[in-house]
């Protein structure tokens, strides 16, 4: 699944601004259902549905994706403001099972089982399938699993600002076709104010954050947060997919302008996102415990 889908999270310790905290109470993200439990004695027929759900992931990438957002983890005192050493020597590893891969996986195939119809996820998996979907595949699964680094942001300024104008034409078609709602701003700040909101009532900050505050502080931020979430993504994109011809590039664009493409990636962008606040929202009072020395 395109790197651009989860690279605007991973800028959020960049963007975070000082003194920023809570926002909102826990909230569904551009209307995805909430995780819920299987009914027992189901049967086969869940079971099906949900191997139809493992090979969609598997085969779009998406898995991976999803598994990526454990790197949220070792950056949450970062983002909260906080200094790592408040923490136990080895908080990560009594918090890691958050973000354990298979219920990641299974909180994204809950999601996903009563929102995706068999025409979307068949329709993905015949692109991500085929020979082309499988070569993007591989290289947005390795852009997924690398460390971000001012060095790769140059190399991808680098490249970005040395290709043809219909090659970046093509890639900002791309890019459209991935986020053609254009919430990937929106939701940075949801996902903040989220994790934001459950540090505060957790204790993590001194004094109590005021949720119409920060959204109004947010708010002002909105528009320069969403152009340099579009730059940064467009320059990933050059370097992520450069090997590509021109041609292959616009054969990925014209497949995610289908109209059941679109809707699969409004349905993977809202997972993705609410996966991401979900675990942040359960790691807000397990760093106050530790922060207190207590045991979890």
């Amino acid at each position: 699944m395109n790197p651009s889908l989860i690279r605007p999270f991973a800028r959020m310790r960049q963007l975070r601004q000082a003194g920023l905290a809570a926002l909102t109470a826990p909230m569904l993200v551009f209307g995805v259902a909430p995780a819920v439990g299987l009914g027992l004695g189901a049967g086969a027929a869940v079971a099906a549905e949900r191997a139809e759900i493992r090979e969609f992931l598997q085969v779009t990438g998406f898995d991976v994706a999803i598994t990526s957002v454990q790197s949220q983890m070792k950056d949450a005192p970062v983002m909260l403001g906080l200094p790592e050493a408040e923490f136990a020597q080895n908080w990560q590893a009594q918090v890691a099972d958050l973000y354990d891969e298979a219920k990641l996986q299974d909180l994204a195939m809950t999601m996903l089982e009563p929102n995706l119809s068999d025409k979307m996820r068949e329709e993905a998996v015949a692109f991500y399938g085929s020979d082309l979907g499988q070569r993007l595949v591989a290289v947005e699964n390795a852009s997924h699993v690398e460390e971000s680094s001012p060095e790769r942001e140059a190399e991808a300024e680098a490249i970005l600002s040395d290709i043809s104008k219909t090659r970046r034409a093509e890639l900002e078609r791309l890019a459209f076709g991935i986020d053609a709602q254009g919430v990937s701003a929106r939701a940075v700040q949801d996902i903040q104010v989220r994790f934001l909101m459950a540090a505060s009532e957790a204790g993590l900050f001194e004094v109590e954050l005021d949720e119409g505050m920060l959204r109004a502080q947010m708010a002002t931020g909105y528009e320069a947060l969403r152009e340099e979430l579009r730059a940064a993504n467009l320059a990933h994109a050059a370097r992520v997919y450069q090997e590509f011809s021109d041609e292959e590039i616009a054969r990925y664009a014209d497949a995610l302008a289908e109209p059941e493409m679109q809707r699969v990636y409004e349905l993977l962008n809202a997972v993705q996102y609410e996966v991401m606040a979900n675990r942040l929202e359960r790691l807000a009072p397990r760093l106050a415990k530790l922060r207190q020395g207590q045991e979890i």
